[in-house]
């Protein structure tokens, strides 16, 4: 069972709609029993980095969320989910994300012919044996929304980059924690065997 961690900030009925595609049960909640039973954890996400944060700490679902990582339940975020994983974001500045992971949330840098936000399919470049994209053929087109983007701290934990305007951290990986920039159940095929990757993966691997 997959437990889609419901804030009022994700873009939770295309999730629930790919696991359905795959056969996945899941489970949209805020209930933190639910979610500290659940086999997987997806925190998805879009919208403004402050307000997202905000509705985490109302709901204590920050808790929860350190829980679970700390319990190796494996954890997938998504989109503003990855952004949020991070101590914080050049979006709202002096609010607190999650401090899960290493690594700062910019602007994507302004460029002559380029829109932000980026909206759109892009290529990726896999690296360093990602999980989420065994099966996966490097230059894959998955389907990105955002005007942020992350800088990891440790290279190492980056499984993936794309190009728009700078070389973008689109996916990275660390334990049990795995992140998307882009969004896996908006990128057709590619998108569901990464999901399907994800929940193939088993707590403490």
């Amino acid at each position: 069972m997959v437990a889609i961690i419901d804030y009022n900030a994700g873009n939770i009925k295309s999730v629930e709609k790919a696991l359905a595609l795959l056969g996945e049960p899941c489970v949209v909640t805020r209930d933190f029993q639910e979610i500290r039973r659940a086999d997987k954890v997806i925190l998805p996400g879009v919208g403004a980095f402050g307000d997202a944060m905000e509705q985490l700490k109302k709901y204590e679902l920050d808790k929860v969320i350190h829980e679970v990582v700390a319990d190796e339940t494996p954890f997938l975020g998504i989109c503003l989910g990855l952004q949020l994983l991070f101590a914080g974001s050049e979006e709202s500045s002096g609010v607190e994300g999650l401090h899960v992971l290493e690594g700062d949330v910019v602007r994507i840098p302004d460029k002559e012919g380029l829109k932000i936000p980026h909206i759109g399919w892009n290529s990726l470049s896999l690296r360093n044996n990602g999980r989420l994209f065994a099966g996966i053929e490097d230059q894959s087109y998955v389907y990105f929304v955002h005007s942020y983007y992350l800088r990891a701290a440790d290279e190492q934990i980056v499984k993936a980059t794309t190009d728009y305007s700078t070389c973008i951290h689109a996916s990275v990986e660390q334990g049990n924690v795995f992140a998307c920039q882009f969004h896996p159940e908006k990128s057709s095929s590619v998108g569901l065997k990464i999901l399907q990757n994800f929940i193939d993966i088993q707590k403490g691997e």
